[in-house]
């Protein structure tokens, strides 16, 4: 590989930094990720550089360090959201906060530039920042804007300088994939020549090197990311040497267990040692209704348990190395980069396998990958479609879309006749959930309230005031909308845990969703469909099942999927006949400014 024609991308924070030099390798030409802080030397050596998004203020005291050689080495730059503002700030213009946020889509009118070539003049752009330049510095000119943001695009040609306050990288940007192909190829003259092919050659080679004469104890979930996982091992160094365990926490889905035994069992896997654990995680998560505690608690059962197989099969980190499928989402989310937030803790980098990474004992073949490029990794490995295809499911399970409560949340009355004024501009009436959940706002993990809007299903409107409620109120980052009952008389916060019963009503309605779109062939077109259970009496007929269909390719941004009306009724009402459901609600906030999960 030639090592020059590359492309740096600086890791200011962005939850896309990692998509971003996925979008670069998408263009089959080598990307690379390095701290702002990277040398010149370094630096030298790319074609270009791109400089990423990040939760922090420019002008701020602790803003991140940086080298400020990146705008002298004569090298092309492209500056994403934070960066562009980056490049103002440190030139000589002006940076402030913006007087409307932006979050998702803004119509975006294009000027004539390098940048925007093969591109219409207008198309939507991915909005996800709360500053902007006011000023420009001498030599840029503007090249697109917003309504809200008048220097939405800027240049200056002469020193090929370019600055962006929307994200091309994510795929709800209209032509942002051509945008950056512009930059790589017409700025930055690269060529082509990385493949998925090449990844897994080099990674067969770098997993030999890596374990050498040890045998590796992997963590198997089932799921696509470790099925994946096991295969790339199996192909590096031989399913004999390895050992892998796959723990029952008793939050799978239906069935999910047996059926990951079976299937691998298909693939010539029989070494697959199960732990019935779910005993063990009721007790532990008993009266725990915090849900970062609850994802705390799960990850150091999940490696206590793993360790009890460890010790018991006697493991020697002199033979041995803990195996994982975590793929970037888990690190970037999990705050695992220098200047990343923290969004959500993952159970693979719970405290005592941290430290095994830091001594070297952890290996973790897919750890720069999405899960689409795992999926394309495990079609070129030979895995069949109905493991490869499956849809991600979070390691805690269903443990965090039970959402749980002490009873005593309140809501805030002000701001919930402030929010039924902004949503009856669009026909809706709105009442605000006494829940919170988990979102992400300018790279910034946020834990809000959710608001529920009554109306017409008319999917244009709600997509409208969804929009505008989490621009408008920052202290709300998702919005339903309510299918079943017809209205709402009463809402009544319960107290309520991770119980049997609870559980068993969440897998319940999950089996009804995933057969539902399977039966419909909406299986690959919906890319996640978490089901959640809110500890809300409705009418006093029972708890709240949420239902969060999204439209993704990399989970970093996500679209609310727009069901058709007769695959919602379907759902609906054999839903509603779970005993102890009350209400039913469909999901219609994107990503950002909600998580896909809730918790």
């Amino acid at each position: 590989m030639d090592t020059e024609n590359k492309i740096i991308v600086l890791d200011f924070g962005s939850q896309y930094t990692h998509l971003l030099a996925r979008r670069v390798r998408d263009l089959n030409v080598y990307s690379e990720i390095m701290a702002p802080t990277a040398l010149a030397d370094e630096l030298k050596k790319a074609k270009g550089i791109i400089l990423s998004g990040g939760p922090q203020s420019v002008y701020a005291k602790d803003a991140v360090a940086f080298n400020p050689e990146i705008f002298s080495l004569e090298i092309p730059v492209l500056g994403l959201c934070y960066g562009q503002q980056l490049i103002a700030h440190e030139l000589g213009g002006k940076v402030e906060p913006g007087e409307t946020k932006e979050y998702g889509t803004a119509k975006l009118v294009a000027e004539e530039s390098e940048l925007f070539n093969r591109v219409p003049k207008e198309f939507t752009a991915w909005m996800s920042h709360g500053d902007k330049v006011k000023e420009l510095p001498i030599g840029f000119t503007q090249i697109g804007s917003t309504n809200d943001c008048e220097y939405a695009a800027i240049m200056d040609d002469e020193k090929r300088i370019f600055g962006l306050q929307f994200h091309p990288e994510v795929t709800h940007t209209e032509n942002g994939l051509q945008i950056i192909s512009n930059f790589v190829f017409d700025v930055c003259n690269c060529e082509k020549n990385w493949t998925m092919q090449n990844f897994l050659g080099e990674k067969i080679e770098s997993i030999k090197k890596e374990a050498g004469d040890k045998n590796v104890f992997l963590l198997l979930s089932g799921g696509v990311d470790s099925t994946v996982c096991l295969a790339l091992l199996d192909k590096a160094i031989g399913s004999e040497r390895i050992h892998a365990l796959h723990v029952d926490t008793g939050f799978m889905r239906k069935g999910e267990s047996a059926f990951v035994k079976t299937e691998l069992e298909k693939l010539g896997i029989n070494e697959v040692h199960v732990a019935d654990a779910e005993e063990e995680f009721l007790k532990k998560l008993k009266g725990i209704y915090d849900p970062e505690e609850k994802r705390q608690i799960i990850g150091k059962l999940f490696v206590e348990i793993a360790m009890q197989e460890i010790e018991n099969m006697n493991f020697d980190t002199e033979t041995w190395l803990l195996g994982q499928g975590t793929i970037y989402p888990d690190t970037i989310e999990t705050g695992g980069t220098e200047n990343a937030k923290k969004i959500k803790t993952h159970h693979n980098r719970a405290p005592i396998i941290m430290e095994m990474i830091e001594k070297g004992n952890v290996i973790e073949p897919l750890n720069q990958l999405y899960k689409d490029e795992v999926r394309e990794l495990g079609k070129l490995l030979g895995l069949p479609e109905n493991l490869v295809e499956r849809h991600p499911f979070p390691g805690p399970g269903t443990a965090i879309r039970i959402l749980c409560s002490n009873g005593k949340e309140k809501i805030d009355e002000a701001l919930e006749k402030k929010i039924i004024k902004v949503a009856k501009e669009d026909g809706f009436e709105a009442k605000l959930l006494p829940v919170k959940a988990v979102g992400v706002q300018g790279d910034n993990r946020t834990y809000s309230n959710a608001v529920v809007l009554e109306g017409t299903l008319d999917y244009s409107a709600l997509e409208n005031a969804s929009t505008k409620i989490t621009n408008k109120f920052t202290s709300v980052n998702r919005v339903v909308f309510l299918l079943r009952p017809r209205g709402i008389d009463s809402l009544e916060l319960k107290e309520a845990y991770l119980t049997k019963d609870r559980i068993e009503i969440l897998k319940e309605a999950d089996a009804i969703a995933m057969e539902t779109i399977k039966e419909r062939g909406l299986l690959h077109e919906i890319w996640q469909f978490p089901v959640v259970l809110l500890p809300v009496d409705f009418n006093g007929k029972g708890q709240g099942i949420v239902l969060r269909p999204v439209y993704s390719k990399e989970a970093m941004t996500a679209k609310f999927a727009k069901l058709g009306p007769s695959v919602l009724e379907e759902m609906v009402e054999k839903i509603k006949a779970i005993k102890g459901v009350g209400a039913v609600m469909l999901d219609i906030t994107h990503k950002p400014p909600a998580t896909i999960e809730w918790e």
